[in-house]
C-alpha cells in the first residue's frame, strides 16, 4: 500500500533494528520502557505468523523505515467476528505530517477488512494532541474510560 510516497508492508526479520529503535521512541514519548526480555518476546510474536498473535507493519519512505504499528485481531463477546486491537503506533519525529501515521492507520483497517473484523480500536493519552488531530479525521472518540490494575 501507498499514500504520498509513503509504503506499508509487514514488518520482516531485516527490519529489527529500525523497528527496535522506532519502538524504543515510541516507549520513551510515553515515559516507559521495558525489559531486553520483553523487546526479545515482542519482536518473537510480531514475525511468528501464528493465529491470535500480534502482527506488525512498517511505514517506508525513501528506502527508510519511518514508522510502525502493532496490531491484534481478537475475540470479542458482542459480536461473533473477531475485532482488532491497533495496539502501537509511531512516527519518527522526522516523518510527522507526511502522511505515514494515517497510511499505517489505513493499512490496519485493510488488514482488518480482509480478516472480517468489523472493528478496530485503539488507546491513546489525552495529552497526545498532535496524533488526536489525526484520530480524530480518521476514528470516532468513544465515551469509555480505561481502568487498569
Amino acid at each position: 500500500m501507498t499514500a504520498n510516497a509513503t509504503t506499508i508492508r509487514p514488518l520482516a526479520e531485516a527490519d529489527h533494528a529500525d523497528w527496535r529503535r522506532l519502538f524504543t521512541l515510541y516507549l520513551q514519548f510515553y515515559e516507559t520502557s521495558v525489559s531486553e526480555r520483553v523487546y526479545e518476546v515482542t519482536w518473537e510474536r510480531l514475525l511468528s505468523g501464528r493465529a491470535n498473535e500480534f502482527r506488525g507493519l512498517v511505514a517506508e519512505r525513501d528506502g527508510k523505515v519511518i514508522g510502525l504499528t502493532h496490531y491484534l485481531f481478537h475475540r470479542h463477546c458482542w459480536r461473533v467476528e473477531n475485532v482488532c486491537y491497533l495496539q502501537d503506533l509511531y512516527v519518527d519525529d522526522s516523518a510527522r505530517g507526511t502522511g505515514a501515521g494515517r497510511a499505517l492507520i489505513e493499512a490496519v483497517y485493510a488488514a482488518a477488512d480482509e480478516a472480517g473484523c468489523p472493528s478496530v480500536y485503539w488507546l491513546t493519552q489525552d495529552f497526545n494532541t498532535t496524533a488526536r488531530r489525526l484520530y480524530d479525521r480518521i476514528g470516532h472518540l468513544t465515551p469509555f474510560i480505561r481502568y487498569q490494575r
